[in-house]
């Protein structure tokens, strides 16, 4: 295990839309091995959507609509990849062999099982992110985004691929201990020792999702893993 400072520019470039220069060709050839900076994207993403919803707060937005940004803020610079996920693995869940699960998965059109999966997700984090006070929403925000990374990466690690192709098939196996041990950190720094158990909540979660997706499709893949964010998001949320 080695870490580069051009990981974290790797990792902005794959969990976001960000313009992030990158030496693609030095980040394939890295591959999972910068998944230790995941958390790190969260952190930073999550800080800055919570201070967006803050500042809103501070000029007197309402709660609701304030929780409105904070959402779209995350959503357009992630692109909705880890939505979309979501939704596909609803979606998927619905196929009656492991085959016809993972073929439904990339179709990229959404079915009922998705929206419907989609909107109660988004309600979801709605309603947290809505009553959160305003001095802890960008703490709250860094904490959740930085979590919810580093147990994507357990995934990546502990659960084998559905797919012999596909982006998670491609990177490789990475190494979770580094990226946990971050989104921990961050966690308590946000929240002290509510911070371990906030983290040990959402580790709940996406063990939770680990198993389905195990069972349901043979093991992860990219959906997979943006529905094990969505999930660890939203019973931090729930927890705050």
């Amino acid at each position: 295990m080695r870490f580069e400072l051009h990981d974290i520019a790797a990792a902005f470039s794959l969990l976001t839309r960000l313009p992030v220069p990158v030496d693609h060709a030095r980040a394939g050839a890295r591959g999972a091995g910068a998944a230790w900076a995941f958390p790190i994207v969260g952190a930073l993403l999550g800080l800055f959507a919570g201070g967006l919803g803050w500042a809103a707060l501070s000029l007197g937005v309402s709660a609701g609509m304030a929780a409105i940004f904070v959402i779209a803020v995350q959503v357009v610079i992630t692109g909705a990849m880890h939505e979309d996920g979501l939704a596909d693995m609803a979606d998927g869940m619905g196929g009656f062999t492991v085959e016809k699960r993972l073929e439904i998965m990339k179709d990229s059109r959404i079915g009922a099982y998705g929206a419907i999966a989609l909107a109660l997700a988004l309600l979801a984090r709605h309603v947290g992110v809505s009553e959160m006070a305003a001095g802890d929403l960008p703490w709250a925000m860094a904490a959740l985004g930085a979590g919810s990374r580093a147990l994507m990466v357990a995934i990546m690690a502990w659960l084998p691929n559905a797919r012999k192709s596909g982006l998670s098939a491609s990177a490789g196996t990475p190494e979770a201990w580094p990226a946990l041990g971050i989104g921990l950190a961050v966690c308590m720094l946000a929240f002290g020792w509510g911070g371990f158990w906030i983290f040990t909540g959402m580790a709940l979660a996406v063990a939770l999702v680990a198993l389905i997706a195990k069972a349901r499709f043979g093991g992860q893949t990219g959906d997979i893993l943006g529905a094990s964010q969505q999930s660890a998001e939203i019973v931090g949320l729930a927890l705050l």
